[in-house]
């Protein structure tokens, strides 16, 4: 006889043994592969021609080789995007407090924006004085940096927006705010104005004095130096500056769109390409020059992370020449320990056997007196 109670019991039973197994399974695949955990990797980016990205005015666009920027693909990691990672010679691995430095993910990605802008604006100033043109700096507004947890702004102002006006004062630098604000007292509101995105938004911040917030906060330091019985009336907010870079010579003016490409070290090789469209000839000579490295307004090229990726980018865009940062000692460049720069990149370059020369460089006068001793490329 057919216990047919028993056998539907027992298929009930391997039916819900299934579904948990496979829940369990999924359930476990998902966090391997999807759940982040608090590292970033850095892989190899691009390797990307800069000429369609800069344009002087009237300037010689005669270019036989190309220079180009190198870039390293950044994200967060999961499970098993972190072990890939580890047995990858080609990427890095950090850990996430070390690279947003307690700012969030919006206001790190709203700094390398902006120290994208601002390095061009470094970079434009260096190849100027390479090439003897003078110019003047220009305040072009002032960009929220980030804003402080638990103080007035916090949740009104937002990382990325430009401060249009305070009240009714028009803002193009930090001391309008500041000149605006000095009048005002705590408790008092006042409307900010901002373009956030692409849009123009009004918002309503409710002044308070800094240092009673600092102090309710348990912060120390932030007024250091001065007299806190003296009201601080703010916003608690970073900014910085966005400035225009404007040459005497109107047909010299030169205007840079890179896109979404952020963070500084592309500067070196925009000044290259800048002072080979300000100048007559073509200073490329035929070669594919790849590089890296910030710029400062002087012509100081200084250190990057990420060399050894970048070096792996360059090769696979057949440069012919890689510009490095020289090494640096704690100390140089505001450096907060050694970073050897070009050491590494030989090394890398070493490692994968390419062709291309690695040419360490301290200023962009190095490199633009390299280039100018070599021979035409055939």
């Amino acid at each position: 006889m057919i216990d047919y109670r028993q056998r539907e019991r027992n298929k009930l039973k391997w039916t819900r043994g299934f579904l948990s197994s496979f829940l369990i399974t999924l359930t476990i695949v998902y966090a391997f592969y999807f759940i982040p955990v608090p590292y970033y990797i850095y892989k190899p980016g691009t390797a990307e021609a800069i000429k369609p990205m800069v344009r002087v005015a009237s300037g010689d666009e005669e270019e036989k080789g190309a220079f180009m920027l190198t870039t390293v693909t950044m994200g967060r990691s999961s499970i098993f995007s972190y072990l890939t990672a580890k047995l990858s010679p080609n990427t890095e691995i950090r850990k996430k407090e070390e690279v947003l430095r307690g700012s969030s993910e919006k206001e790190y990605s709203t700094r390398q924006e902006y120290v994208m802008l601002d390095s061009q604006s470094s970079a434009i100033q260096a190849a100027y004085k390479q090439a003897g043109i003078t110019y003047k700096i220009d305040s072009q507004g002032v960009l929220v940096m980030q804003t402080m947890e638990g103080y007035p702004a916090d949740g009104i102002l937002q990382p990325g927006d430009k401060i249009v006006k305070v009240g009714s004062k028009t803002i193009v630098k930090h001391e309008d705010i500041l000149n605006e604000l000095k009048e005002r007292k705590a408790g008092e509101s006042i409307e900010v104005t901002v373009t956030r995105g692409k849009t123009e938004k009004k918002v309503a911040v409710t002044l308070q004095d800094l240092n009673v917030v600092d102090k309710e906060k348990g912060r120390t330091g932030t007024a250091a130096g001065t007299d806190t019985s003296v009201p601080r009336i703010g916003f608690g907010i970073s900014t910085a500056e966005l400035l225009e870079i404007a040459p005497e010579q109107g047909d010299k003016k030169v205007t840079i769109d890179a896109g979404e490409i952020g963070g500084p070290s592309a500067g070196l090789l925009f000044s290259l390409e800048i002072y080979n469209q300000l100048t007559p000839g073509d200073l490329s000579k035929g070669y594919r020059i790849a590089g890296t490295g910030t710029i400062d307004a002087k012509g100081t090229v200084c250190s990057i992370g990420g060399i050894r990726q970048k070096i792996v980018a360059a090769d696979r865009e057949k440069a012919d020449i890689f510009f490095a940062p020289v090494d640096r000692k704690k100390g140089e460049c505001s450096l907060a320990a050694d970073v050897p720069n070009a050491s590494d990149a030989a090394d890398q370059a070493g490692k994968i056997g390419t062709k291309m020369k690695v040419v360490p460089v301290a200023t962009l006068d190095d490199a633009v007196r390299y280039l100018a001793g070599l021979q035409p490329k055939t």
